[in-house]
């Protein structure tokens, strides 16, 4: 009896928990890319990139007291580090992306109040002095801290959007044959860095077309496609509590909830109490000899969840999180290419999971044919791989 009621007593608090941490007050701004061009104008380089804050409250307006933006020019292949690169930069501020009213701020950000259910659009332009830096960066990181002042308090967030200077230009396709076994062999199709500029269906269509023939099967790592979707966020803009550093301790080192950030990411999403139940839940079915139950009691947001470290450079000092409409990116892309398309999580130790397919027989096929990870875990950047049958 006495059991009974601590176990009541320990699930009333976790549900009080869950309830404040719901309902806690918070801002709901949130940093949305548009696109980005480059052009040159009085013979220097212009870089021209539009951004727009949203409010997704329907009843708070929220304060930007501050934003500043720096551009890192990182270390990475075919990248060249910059470290002192002479350029200026503009920041302008409009309430209307169609019918433009832009405001220079002259590079003094003022208190900017964003009404609820609304928006602010940005454009930031930076004009490089040097001609040569294209020839020597491909990759710039576009780092935005910025704070928001409200009936929450104030929280300082940090944004990073990857701009790909070579983007607008046409390169030639490379592709990797890969043996897998007797009966299927699979190509990696390079591609550039990807980000949240890169619309998922549109820039999958444009690398595979041409090279996809009829009964391929195309599939993408579900990282690659949430970072298109922009579906990554720093560790700086957690505010972890004293659950996440306390339920961390149950997870293997290695393991993406292993972190006070990678579990408070996770209880944002799904709650502490059933976090809590799961982990107890998990640990009984153990003792018979029954794994994995915890992770099929929390859902595809717990194994989906990829903390810092888990990508690729620039990618690796952020958290990235599954990707949202798996299903839907799947047939739009199968209905253009008119092949089989799925969005697979595979490591390098043999797991292979399909989040998502246009047809779900191909399943099995993936299953036994992405074992050996043709994609690779490391640098390759071949985020996409066709599957095809030996003729």
């Amino acid at each position: 009896m006495i059991l009974i009621n601590i176990l009541l007593v320990l699930l009333i608090f976790l549900i009080l928990s869950d309830l404040y941490t719901i309902n806690s007050p918070k801002s709901k701004l949130n940093l949305v890319p548009i696109n980005y061009k480059i052009k040159k104008k009085d013979g220097l380089n212009e870089l021209i990139i539009d951004l727009k804050i949203t409010n997704t409250s329907s009843t708070k307006e929220t304060m930007v007291s501050n934003i500043n933006f720096e551009l890192d020019f990182f270390k990475s292949k075919g990248n060249e580090y910059f470290q002192n690169l002479n350029y200026q930069e503009d920041i302008y501020i409009y309430e209307n992306y169609e019918n433009k009213k832009i405001k220079n701020l002259k590079n003094y950000w003022p208190t900017t109040i964003i009404k609820s259910n609304s928006e602010l659009f940005v454009r930031i332009i930076y004009k490089f002095s040097n001609n040569n830096f294209r020839k020597k960066v491909k990759y710039l990181w576009l780092k935005v801290f910025w704070e928001n002042y409200g009936h929450f308090g104030i929280s300082k967030n940090n944004d990073c959007l990857l701009i790909n200077l070579y983007g607008q230009k046409q390169r030639p396709k490379e592709v990797f044959e890969i043996p897998i076994n007797n009966k299927y062999k699979a190509f990696a199709i390079k591609t550039d860095l990807l980000g949240c500029f890169d619309d998922p269906v549109n820039t999958v269509i444009e690398y595979c077309k041409g090279i996809v023939e009829k009964n391929d099967i195309l599939t993408i790592g579900e990282s690659p496609l949430a970072i298109m979707q922009n579906r990554y966020i720093a560790p700086q803009n957690l505010e972890y509590s004293l659950f996440s550093k306390a339920l961390c301790y149950f997870f293997h080192p290695t393991s993406s909830l292993a972190t006070a950030c990678g579990m408070q990411l996770l209880i944002n999403r799904i709650g502490v109490t059933r976090i809590t139940f799961a982990l107890l839940v998990g640990f009984l079915f153990k003792l018979v000899g029954i794994k994995g139950m915890f992770y099929r009691l929390t859902g595809s947001e717990s194994s989906l969840i990829d903390d810092i470290s888990g990508t690729v450079t620039p990618y690796d000092k952020s958290i990235v999180m599954g990707p949202l409409n798996a299903d839907l990116f799947c047939k739009e892309v199968s209905k253009y290419l008119n092949i089989d398309v799925a969005v697979v999580d595979v490591n390098d130790l043999g797991g292979v999971k399909v989040l998502a397919s246009s047809n779900k027989k191909v399943n099995i096929i993936l299953k036994r044919n992405l074992i050996s990870n043709p994609a690779g875990n490391g640098d390759e950047k071949t985020p996409i791989v066709l599957i095809r049958e030996k003729k």
